[in-house]
């Protein structure tokens, strides 16, 4: 069964959705990432995905950062995080936090060997790669430059880097609700060897689920949702059953 993660976008310290990744397209949800954090925490999520808007645009440390690690103190289920990871001592200060997992996105691009040397330093469970991509094309400081790299070939170089667990947004779908791309991952899925796929962009309410939990067996397990959990289009739906309880 595919693990639902609830996804916590920081912008100006509140937390926010994008449409599409664009900046001046946002909507509002709440003041306090935290108090949603412990939201998400009591209605049985396993993995928080909170990202920092400000940093993935600019690079960096943001007012964010003290949120974030605020976050991971007072729940007691794991967190990962990403945005504005650029270097090794990026990666380091991000763990020493208490964040379960480092993203790093544009600095894989530009940089593949810090994937190669992160991983080897603080193991695989604790480094994944996030992949934005707009119509097949990798996507790098928080969506709104083009790189010209092939999406799917990227996610089988981080594999060869060593990474085992690749997050994969749509960014044609991310805050739409109008269905993840299931054919994009699928055909990932199918390329990748051992890394396991983390969808994003795009759900609507519980029949996504239901479409994605049909490619577990080509890799995807999980998948973060933004929009329509704020929007309450799980409201009648348990995301987070007893027998779901893992953490991907």
């Amino acid at each position: 069964m595919i693990i639902p993660v609830p996804a916590i976008d920081l912008l100006d310290g509140c937390c926010v959705r994008l449409m599409q990744g664009a900046y001046d397209q946002v909507t509002n949800y709440h003041s306090n990432p935290l108090t949603v954090a412990q939201q998400w925490e009591s209605q049985g999520a396993t993995l928080l995905h909170v990202v920092d808007l400000d940093a993935a645009r600019s690079g960096g440390q943001t007012h964010n950062t003290e949120t974030i690690a605020s976050i991971a103190k007072q729940v007691s289920i794991p967190v990962q995080t990403g945005g504005g990871i650029r270097s090794s001592a990026d990666v380091t200060r991000i763990l020493e936090h208490g964040i379960h997992r480092v993203i790093i996105g544009t600095a894989a691009v530009q940089d593949p060997s810090l994937v190669h040397a992160m991983v080897a330093k603080y193991g695989a469970k604790r480094v994944a790669v996030g992949i934005d991509a707009k119509e097949g094309e990798v996507r790098v400081s928080g969506w709104l430059e083009g790189t010209g790299v092939a999406a799917f070939e990227f996610a089988r170089e981080m594999e060869r880097c060593g990474i085992r667990r690749i997050i994969y947004t749509d960014i044609s779908r991310d805050g739409t609700m109008t269905g993840p791309n299931l054919s994009a991952y699928r055909t990932l899925g199918m390329q990748l060897e051992s890394a396991k796929l983390m969808a994003s962009g795009g759900v609507s309410g519980p029949e996504d689920l239901a479409a994605l939990d049909e490619l577990e067996s080509v890799g995807v397990d999980s998948v973060i949702i933004g929009r329509a959990l704020y929007e309450g289009k799980f409201s009648d739906h348990t995301l987070w059953p007893d027998g779901l309880k893992r953490c991907p």
